[in-house]
C-alpha cells in the first residue's frame, strides 16, 4: 500500500468545511446481574416446552431446506414394520416428526421473549431482557448445528434399512443424503436466514413497541445487535449471504480484496480527508466505518451534485476513493463482486462463488470457469461471458457509481461484522443450563435466570395488592328514559343493546370484572395481583377509550334511526391497596374508597356544562373551583364543579401509577388553552394490550381554575391539578400528523 498524501479539498477562494461524520461503536453491557455458579458467566435456564418444541421445529426447518423431508417421512423396510424415523429417535424428542399442531417458530420465540420483557419490567432492569435475548441466540445457534447432525444421522440409519431391497429407491435416497451432506453450508445458511427473518419480524411487530412502552427509549441497550444478518454465520464470511445483502469480498489468500486489505484502504481514505486529529485515533476511525450513512456524506453514493459546493467536495472525495481502489488494483474486483450476484443462482454451487467472481476479472481464471461450465452439458456460458464484458466495459460515471455504492455496502458490512464480534463476546458470558442438578444448584444460590412460557410460570400467591375502579355514567339518563317511553320504546333494551352488552364483551380482554350495575351506570374493577406485570391503570385507560369508541359508533347508527344519542362520563380511581368485601349470602360486596372517588370523577355539573360547551374545546374534562384554596381548606373537593362529557378523568394516584407502568413522553400539540392562560401538559404512551396489540393514550395534566360562582368568570389558577385521558379522536390524529412531520 503506497503512502497516501493529505488531500486538501476545495479552492483557495472558498474553503470547504470538512464533512461531519457519524460515529457508532457496538456495545452490550449487562448491569445488575448475578454471576452464575462458575463465578464467570450468567446462568440461564430456558423454558423446557420452548426448548423441546423448538428442537422439533428446527428439525423440520433443516429437513425442508435440505430437501430430505420426504426421505425422513418414507417407510423403511425394517423387520418391525415401523416407520424408519422411529429407529433414530434423539434423546429428549418425540418419536415422530413434528406435527402441524405444534406452535410454530415465530409463536414460540414471541411468547418467550415477551415473557422475558415482562420479567425485566418486574425486576426494573433492562439487562434481564438483554440476557434472555442472548440466551435465545446461543440456543438457536447451537441447535441449528445439532439438528443438522441429527437429521444426517437419521438419514444414514434409514439408508441401512434399504440395503439389499428396492435398489432403485435406495440409490435415489443415497443421492439425496449425499447431496444433503455436501450442501451443509447452504442448508445452514438458508435455515439461519429464515430464523433471522423471524427474529426481525418479531422485533418489528411486537418487541420494539412493547419495549418502548415499558422502558421508553432504552439508551445504552443496543438491540440492533440481535437483528443482524450475520448472527448465524461462523465468522461473518459467507459468499452467498454477502453477495445478496452486502458485497462479496475475497476469501482466498491471493485475493487482493479481502476484508483486512479493504479496511486498510478505507482507513487510508478517511485519513486523507483532513478530518483533524480524530483521524489518527483508531477507535474513532473504526466508529466512522461503522456508520453507513457516512458514505452518503462523503461521496453521495457515487453521484454527487456538482452544482453545489458540497457536491464539488464530494466529487473530489470520490476521486480520491477511486484512485485508492485503482492503486490497490481492487476496483475491477469490486465491479465483479456486483456482476457475479445473478450468476450465483445459475452456476453455483457447481462452481465456487469466488472462482466465478475471479473469472470475471482474470482471463486465465475465466478459461478455467468456462471449462467447468462446459463439463455440465446443461449449462451455457452466455451469462458468464456477458458479465465479463460488462466488467471490462465499466468506465467513467458508471465506474464512479459502483465505487460509491461499494463504500456504502462495505461500511454496512463493517458495522454488522463489529456487531457480530460484540455479540459473540457477550455470548461467551452466557451459561445455558440443561442439567437439572446444576439448575437446582444455581436456583438455590439465587443466581439462576429462568425464562419460562406463560403456562410454565410458577403459581404465585393469589394476593391482590392494588385495584382500579372504572365507572361509566350515562349523562341525563332520566331525561333520556322519559324521551324513549314517550316514543313507545323500551329504555331497558335500548341501554342493554347499545351500552351494557357491547362493553361486557370487552372485559376479558382487559382482565376487568363487573362490580355492580346501576340503572344508568356500570362499575368495573381491575385487580392487580402479586407477581403480575402490573398494567392495571394503563389497561383501564385503554378500556375506557374503547368504551367511548363503541358508544360513538352506536351513536352514528342511532342518529340514522332517529333515536337519541348516548353521552357518557368515565371516572377511573386507583387505590394502592386491595379492596375489602362484605358477604351477602354467597355474594361478595366490594367496599373501597375508589368507588366513591370514581363516582365523583365521572360526574358532570350542569352549570359547568353550560360554561364549557360553547367553547367547543378538543378536551372533554374540566374542573372548576368556586372558592379559594384558603377558604376551602381540607374540603376543597366539595367546592369543585366537574365537567365530564364523553371524557375520562383519573385521580392523581392513577396518574402516578401510570408513570410507573409505561413510559410517558411529554408531547406538544397546538391546541387552544382555556382563557388563553391555561398551562396544561400533554403526555403520550403506548399500552401493551396483547402480544402484538398496542394502544396509544394521551394524558392531559392541568391546573384547576378558581371561578366566580355567580357568572363563571375566571379569577385565578389554583395549585391543584386534575388529569384527563384524552378521548377526542382529533387529538390522536393531530399527534400522528405531528409525528409524521417530525419524522
Amino acid at each position: 500500500m503506497p503512502r497516501i498524501p493529505i488531500f486538501r479539498l476545495g479552492s483557495s477562494k472558498e474553503r470547504v468545511v470538512p464533512p461531519k461524520l457519524a460515529r457508532y461503536t457496538p456495545l452490550l453491557i449487562l448491569e445488575g446481574l448475578s454471576a452464575g455458579i462458575d463465578n464467570l458467566r450468567h446462568d440461564v435456564y430456558l423454558s423446557p416446552k420452548f426448548v423441546e418444541q423448538m428442537r422439533l421445529q428446527m428439525t423440520r426447518l433443516v429437513a425442508r431446506h435440505g430437501n430430505v423431508e420426504g426421505l425422513l417421512a418414507a417407510d423403511s423396510p425394517l423387520a418391525t414394520g415401523k416407520k424408519a424415523h422411529a429407529a433414530y429417535r434423539s434423546p429428549g424428542t418425540s418419536s415422530t416428526l413434528p406435527q402441524p399442531q405444534l406452535a410454530d417458530i415465530k409463536s414460540l420465540l414471541t411468547e418467550l421473549q415477551v415473557a422475558a420483557l415482562n420479567r425485566a419490567k418486574r425486576d426494573g432492569n433492562i439487562s434481564v431482557d438483554l440476557l434472555a435475548r442472548l440466551a435465545v441466540i446461543k440456543f438457536l445457534r447451537s441447535e441449528l448445528l445439532s439438528q443438522f447432525a441429527q437429521v444426517l444421522e437419521r438419514c444414514r440409519i434409514l439408508l441401512k434399512g434399504y440395503e439389499g431391497v428396492r435398489q432403485q429407491t435406495a440409490l435415489e435416497f443415497r443421492e439425496k443424503v449425499a447431496g444433503f451432506q455436501v450442501a451443509k453450508k447452504t442448508v445452514l445458511r438458508r435455515a439461519g436466514q429464515e430464523l433471522f427473518q423471524t427474529l426481525q419480524e418479531i422485533e418489528k411487530e411486537t418487541l420494539a413497541r412493547m419495549r418502548r412502552s415499558l422502558f421508553g427509549e432504552t439508551a445504552g441497550a443496543d438491540y440492533s445487535l440481535f437483528i443482524n444478518r450475520l448472527i448465524f454465520t461462523d465468522d461473518g464470511r459467507d459468499d452467498h449471504l454477502n453477495a445478496d445483502h452486502y458485497v462479496m469480498l475475497g476469501n482466498w489468500d491471493r485475493d487482493p480484496d479481502r476484508f483486512p486489505q479493504m479496511r486498510e484502504i478505507a482507513c487510508a481514505f478517511l485519513k486523507a480527508l483532513d478530518l483533524g486529529p480524530d483521524a489518527n485515533d483508531l477507535s474513532v476511525v473504526d466508529s466512522w466505518l461503522n456508520s453507513p450513512q457516512n458514505a452518503q456524506e462523503l461521496v453521495a453514493g457515487g453521484t454527487p451534485d456538482v452544482e453545489t459546493v458540497e457536491g464539488t467536495a464530494q466529487e473530489a472525495r470520490l476521486a480520491v476513493w477511486i484512485e485508492l481502489l485503482e492503486d490497490a488494483k481492487v476496483l475491477e474486483h469490486v465491479i465483479a463482486s456486483y456482476e457475479v450476484v445473478p450468476l450465483l443462482s445459475e452456476y453455483s454451487p457447481r462452481i465456487n462463488a469466488q472462482q466465478l467472481k475471479n473469472g470475471l476479472v482474470s482471463r486465465a481464471e475465466c478459461a478455467r470457469v468456462e471449462k467447468l461450465i462446459k463439463d455440465h452439458s446443461r449449462l451455457s456460458t452466455d451469462s458468464l461471458l456477458a458479465a465479463v464484458e460488462r466488467v471490462s466495459n465499466c468506465r467513467g460515471a458508471e465506474r464512479a457509481k459502483v465505487a460509491g455504492r461499494f463504500l456504502r455496502d462495505f461500511l454496512r458490512y463493517h458495522r454488522d461484522l463489529r456487531r457480530l464480534e460484540t455479540l459473540n463476546s457477550a455470548l461467551d458470558g452466557i451459561n445455558l443450563l440443561g442439567n437439572e442438578k446444576l439448575r437446582e444448584l444455581s436456583a438455590v444460590n439465587g443466581t439462576l435466570y429462568e425464562f419460562l412460557l406463560a403456562e410454565e410460570q410458577r403459581p404465585t400467591e393469589d394476593k391482590v395488592i392494588h385495584h382500579v375502579i372504572l365507572k361509566a355514567d350515562i349523562r341525563d339518563s332520566t331525561k333520556l328514559t322519559r324521551s324513549l317511553v314517550e316514543r313507545g320504546l323500551n329504555p331497558a333494551s335500548y341501554f342493554s343493546l347499545n351500552f351494557f352488552d357491547p362493553v361486557f364483551k370487552l372485559l376479558p380482554k382487559y382482565g376487568a370484572s363487573k362490580v355492580f350495575l346501576e340503572g344508568d351506570a356500570m362499575i368495573l374493577s381491575i385487580l392487580e395481583r402479586e407477581g403480575e406485570p402490573g398494567f392495571a391503570v394503563s389497561r383501564a385507560c385503554v378500556l375506557a377509550r374503547e368504551i367511548l369508541d363503541i358508544v360513538r359508533g352506536y351513536n352514528h347508527l342511532l342518529q340514522r334511526a332517529g333515536l337519541p344519542s348516548l353521552e357518557l362520563g368515565i371516572g377511573i380511581s386507583f387505590q394502592d391497596a386491595a379492596p375489602l368485601y362484605l358477604m351477602d349470602g354467597e355474594q361478595h360486596i366490594m367496599i373501597s374508597d375508589a368507588l366513591n372517588e370514581s363516582d365523583r370523577l365521572s360526574s358532570c355539573n350542569k352549570r359547568a356544562r353550560k360554561t364549557v360547551e360553547p367553547l367547543e374545546s378538543l378536551f372533554n374534562v374540566y374542573a372548576f373551583q368556586t372558592i379559594s384554596d384558603a377558604d376551602a381548606g381540607e374540603n376543597a373537593d366539595d367546592f369543585v364543579m366537574s365537567y365530564n362529557l364523553n371524557g375520562i378523568r383519573i385521580n392523581e394516584a392513577a396518574f402516578r401509577k401510570l408513570q410507573r407502568e409505561i413510559s410517558l413522553q411529554t408531547t406538544h400539540l397546538d391546541v387552544p388553552a382555556l382563557w388563553s392562560t391555561e398551562q396544561f401538559k400533554l403526555y403520550s404512551g403506548l399500552v401493551p394490550v396483547g402480544n402484538e396489540i398496542f394502544r396509544r393514550i394521551v394524558l392531559r395534566e392541568s391546573q384547576i381554575p378558581q371561578i366566580d360562582p355567580r357568572n363563571s368568570a375566571f379569577r385565578r389558577w389554583t395549585d391543584r391539578t386534575y388529569y384527563e385521558v384524552c378521548s377526542n379522536p382529533v387529538i390522536y390524529q393531530m399527534l400522528e400528523e405531528e409525528s409524521a412531520t417530525g419524522a
